[in-house]
C-alpha cells in the first residue's frame, strides 16, 4: 500500500517509518513547518535515509496563521477558560496537507504517530475522515502487533539502533514539547506531577516574571473585521502588518516581557485528565486586544449570543472537529459578529501581564454624550422609571404569591 506519514523526524515517527517499510509499504514522508525552528532538510535527509520513498516538506506558517489562528481569534475560543489551543488547531491543518498530498500520490493509507492515550490521534483521524473517508489510517500506537513489539521508548531506541536510524534520544529533557508559530506545550516526564514545579531552563520562549524589564512596553494592534492588520511598538516605532511578521513580532515582545505562560490540568477528550504548560506570548496578546475591541463596537445583545457559542466552538476545536459541519455553521455566526469589530487597541506588556490602556474605533457604539455622569445628553433618565417597574412586573407578581417570610 502506498502510505503518506505524518513525520516530524523524532524518534516515534522515525521509527514507524522504518516499521511501515518493513510491512511491505511504500512510504512517502510529509513534514509540516509550522514554524518548530528546526532544520528541516536534516529531517528529509533522515526520512530518505531510514527508507522513504518521497519526502514532502511544506511551509505552512503562513496558512496556519491567517486560516487557523486568525479563525480560532475571532472566536475568543479557549478551553475549559484557560488553554489557547495551539496544538489542537495546528493538527487539522496538518491533516488536510497530509490529505491532499495522498491524492496527489495516489495514496490509500494515512499514517500518524499519536498515541491511543491523547486527543491528536482523534484531531488526526477525524481530519482524514471527513476530507479522504475512503482512505485506510494507519495508527501504530493502537496496531496489536507494533504495540507487542514496542513496550516503551527503551525498545524504540534498540529498534533504531539495530536498523542504523540516527537518534536523538536523552534524558536531558525528562518532558515532551511540541513547538509551532503559535506555542510551545510541554507535557509527559517529570510533568506528570501536576505538583512539580518546572525548571525555569524548561521555558523556550518566555522569561520569567523576575527577569523581565523593569518598564513597560506598549503595543498598538488594530484589527479589521477581527483580524489583526498592524502591530506597532511604541517604544521603537517597530511596525509590522503582514500575520506572521505580527505573530513572530509579538511573540518576541510578550516573551522579553513574560507574558503568556499557563500551567494547567485540563480534560482530555478520551476522558483522562492530562497536565500540560505552555508558552503562548503573542496569540495572549492579541486575545487581551481583540477581546477589548469587541467590546468598543459589538452590539451587546450580539455580544452576549457570541459568548455562548464561544466555549462550543473552543471545544470542536480541541476535540478537532474543525471540518464537521456543526464548525461551519457556529463558524458562519461568529464571521457576522466581526463585521464591524475594527479599531486600534493599545496595550502595556510588562512582567507577565497584558494590560489594556487605550482604544479607538471609527465603529466605536460608545456615546459620551449617553455615558456622561456629567451631563444630562441624549438620555432621559426618567425614562428608566418604566424601564425598571416593567422589568419588575413579574417580580412583584411573584412576591405577591410567595413573598419572603
Amino acid at each position: 500500500m502506498k502510505v503518506v506519514l505524518a513525520y516530524s523526524g523524532g524518534l516515534d515517527t522515525s521509527v514507524i517509518l522504518k516499521y511501515l517499510i518493513d510491512k511491505g509499504h511504500e512510504v512517502i514522508a510529509y513534514v509540516a513547518d509550522l514554524g518548530q525552528n528546526e532544520d528541516l532538510e536534516v529531517v528529509r535527509k533522515k526520512a530518505l535515509a531510514v527508507g522513504a520513498k518521497k519526502v514532502y516538506v511544506e511551509d505552512l506558517k503562513e496558512e496556519f496563521v491567517k486560516d487557523f489562528m486568525f479563525k480560532a481569534l475571532k472566536a475568543n475560543a479557549i478551553y475549559e477558560g484557560k488553554y489557547l489551543l495551539g496544538t489542537s488547531i495546528a493538527r487539522p491543518l496538518i491533516a488536510k496537507r497530509q490529505v491532499e498530498i495522498a491524492k496527489k500520490e495516489g495514496a490509500t493509507g494515512l499514517a500518524h504517530g499519536a498515541t491511543g492515550k491523547g486527543n491528536d490521534q482523534v484531531r488526526f483521524e477525524l481530519t482524514y475522515l471527513t476530507l479522504m473517508p475512503e482512505a485506510t489510517i494507519i495508527a501504530p500506537w493502537k496496531d496489536e502487533e507494533f504495540l507487542k513489539q514496542f513496550q516503551g521508548r527503551s525498545d524504540m531506541i534498540a529498534y533504531a539502533q539495530k536498523n542504523n536510524i540516527p537518534i536523538k534520544a536523552t534524558a536531558k529533557k525528562p518532558y515532551s514539547s511540541d513547538p509551532n508559530i503559535m506555542h510551545i506545550s510541554y507535557e509527559a516526564g517529570v510533568l506528570e506531577d501536576p505538583n512539580f514545579r518546572p525548571n525555569e531552563d524548561m521555558f523556550e520562549i518566555t522569561v520569567s516574571p523576575q527577569e523581565a524589564p523593569d518598564k513597560e512596553t506598549r503595543i498598538a494592534i488594530t484589527f479589521e473585521k477581527g483580524v489583526p492588520v498592524k502591530v506597532e511598538n511604541l517604544e521603537d516605532k517597530t511596525v509590522k502588518t503582514k500575520p506572521l511578521e505580527i505573530i513572530t513580532y509579538l511573540n518576541k515582545v510578550a516573551g522579553e516581557n513574560a507574558v503568556g505562560r499557563i500551567d494547567l490540568v485540563e480534560n482530555r477528550f478520551v476522558g483522562m485528565k492530562s497536565r500540560g504548560v505552555y508558552e503562548t506570548p503573542g496569540y495572549t496578546v492579541l486575545r487581551v486586544a481583540h477581546l477589548d475591541i469587541e467590546g468598543l463596537t459589538m452590539d451587546r445583545e450580539v455580544c452576549h449570543i457570541r459568548d455562548m457559542l464561544t466555549p462550543k466552538v473552543s471545544e470542536l476545536m480541541y476535540n478537532g472537529f474543525w471540518f464537521a459541519p456543526e464548525m461551519d455553521f457556529l463558524m458562519a455566526a461568529i464571521e457576522k459578529s466581526q463585521e464591524y469589530v475594527s479599531g486600534k487597541v493599545t496595550v502595556s506588556v510588562y512582567k507577565g501581564n497584558c494590560i489594556v490602556i487605550g482604544r479607538e474605533s471609527k465603529d466605536s457604539l460608545y456615546d459620551s454624550g449617553v455615558a456622561s455622569m456629567d451631563v444630562h445628553g441624549a438620555y432621559n433618565q426618567l425614562d428608566a422609571v418604566g424601564f425598571i417597574r416593567l422589568n419588575a412586573l413579574r417580580l412583584r407578581m411573584w412576591a405577591r404569591k410567595h413573598g419572603r417570610k
